[in-house]
């Protein structure tokens, strides 16, 4: 079998052809990566790379203006180089929020996603009422007056004794809870966790903070089996019973009071 015997001559002009492809090869990636270098370089020194706009959603009782200056951005900030851990954590030193996301939206845009801390409670202090989150944290500078969507607690005096407090009524049913009008620290020399609640169906009951919850859960029970005009006090410190304001009146002694009215 014959070799076929490819000349120096016929060989030459493939291999510069090669080393021709190559060196344009070359030059185009040089040439690729100087213009992008370029390119960074302009968009940097330009307004695009900086932070157009600062927006707030999910905020419900904390100005906009009050998280944006926290979190330290402004619009001479660098949209690539913000340090959201560092953002999270300033914002986050705000006793009511609870949780902080930064998105980033092209071009350069920055949304501050809250989650606020819910307020479960009101604490009385001198005549105004001091929200308390669902953290146990009192808003020792933010006072409202008269609220009427949360129960009001009087007369605690420890942090401490408060967010045990508040860890309780969040362990409620919606409809207990709903039910409670006021919780009053009312300390035995036996019990120091006693409390007396005013509920906003009229009655009062007497509880420990210790068995709170568990012992509240019954309460819609009890509250049932009770004469509908009856009126008192359910305890419910180790058992459970109800303790009358006054004795009920038999139908003999209501018609007697009715013609004396009369």
């Amino acid at each position: 079998m014959e070799k076929k015997v490819v000349s120096l001559e016929d060989r030459i002009p493939k291999l510069q052809q090669q080393r021709k492809q190559k060196t344009n090869r070359r030059l185009i990636s040089f040439l690729s990566v100087f213009f992008l270098l370029i390119l960074l370089v302009i968009y940097f020194q330009s307004p695009l790379s900086k932070v157009a706009s600062i927006s707030v959603k999910g905020n419900k009782t904390v100005d906009s203006e009050k998280i944006i200056e926290l979190s330290g951005i402004t619009t001479s900030s660098g949209f690539w180089s913000i340090n959201t851990g560092q953002v999270t954590n300033a914002v986050e030193s705000l006793l009511q929020i609870k949780d902080v996301k930064v998105e980033k939206k092209l071009p350069n845009d920055i949304v501050l996603v809250i989650e606020e801390h819910d307020s479960i409670a009101y604490l009385e202090k001198e005549g105004s009422y001091l929200p308390i989150l669902e953290n146990g944290q009192v808003l020792k500078d933010k006072k409202e007056t008269a609220p009427a969507d949360a129960p009001v607690l009087i007369d605690w005096k420890r942090d401490e004794d408060i967010q045990v407090m508040i860890s309780e009524l969040k362990k409620l049913s919606p409809g207990v809870f709903n039910s409670i009008s006021e919780i009053h620290h009312t300390p035995g020399k036996t019990d120091p966790w006693l409390v007396r609640l005013y509920m906003n169906d009229g009655y009062e009951v007497i509880a420990s903070v210790r068995t709170f919850s568990k012992k509240m859960d019954a309460y819609p029970s009890i509250v049932s089996q009770l004469d509908e005009n009856s009126i008192g006090v359910i305890h419910l410190e180790v058992g459970s019973y109800f303790e009358s304001y006054k004795p009920l009146q038999t139908e003999e002694e209501a018609e007697s009071e009715n013609e004396t009215e009369g």
